[in-house]
């Protein structure tokens, strides 16, 4: 598997170099600046980016941004010193993944990287309510977006299978179900949800507890 690291302390990103090369994944790069992340990740095309939230030249949650536009197969996973941060919601609705408290141990670390690699989501629900909350904020009125709830059983599996990281296609062919009714069903759970993308509806399924 191949991790790119972005995190601005070199001490610290050569530690975590080691780790993950201990554990066996492959470090494809390492860059300090968050400009310098973007244009590594896009070269690279790595599986994995760890991206610091405070970095000089761009912050990270504008390089997850960039990198998500530009390569949206990379997952990016980001390192915060807190949960409650404006930054880690930015990167958050920017389309990261997930994230890990700086500091946690290596087999955190190693398994988050795996799991988001996989296409699962690394979100608390606590986080998961203040992103929507900073989405419901920002859309017109304010009104809350609605629940899990006023989703149909048929919404709510495809949900379940956005929240686990597979695309149109892979959803299809689990389901049994034409590419269409995919795509139909994707346009209802984001209308009914009142979110913008699959990463925000995969929020939404963390907070509800639907995944």
């Amino acid at each position: 598997m191949r991790v790119l690291l972005v995190e601005d302390h070199e001490l610290y990103r050569q530690g975590l170099d080691e780790m993950l090369r201990g554990e066996g994944f492959a470090v494809v790069g390492q860059a300090g600046r968050g400009d310098d992340g973007v244009a590594l990740a896009l070269r690279a095309r790595p599986d994995v980016v760890v991206m610091d939230l405070n970095l000089p030249g761009l912050p990270g949650a504008e390089a997850t941004r960039r990198i998500v536009a530009e390569a949206p197969e990379v997952r990016v996973l980001v390192l915060t010193i807190s949960t409650g941060s404006v930054e880690l919601l930015d990167a958050l609705l920017a389309g990261a993944r997930g994230y890990l408290v700086k500091g946690a141990p290596l087999a955190d670390l190693a398994r988050g990287v795996r799991a988001v690699a996989a296409g699962e989501l690394l979100l608390g629900r606590t986080v998961a309510d203040e992103v929507l909350d900073r989405v419901r904020r920002g859309s017109p009125g304010g009104a809350r977006p609605p629940g899990i709830g006023d989703l149909s059983e048929r919404e709510r599996d495809v949900l379940r299978l956005m929240a686990a990281g597979r695309d149109n296609t892979e959803i299809a062919g689990e389901l049994q179900v034409g590419l269409t009714t995919v795509k139909h069903h994707v346009s209802n759970v984001l209308d009914k949800l009142g979110v913008e993308n699959r990463i925000q509806a995969a929020v939404a399924a963390v907070r509800d507890g639907l995944v």
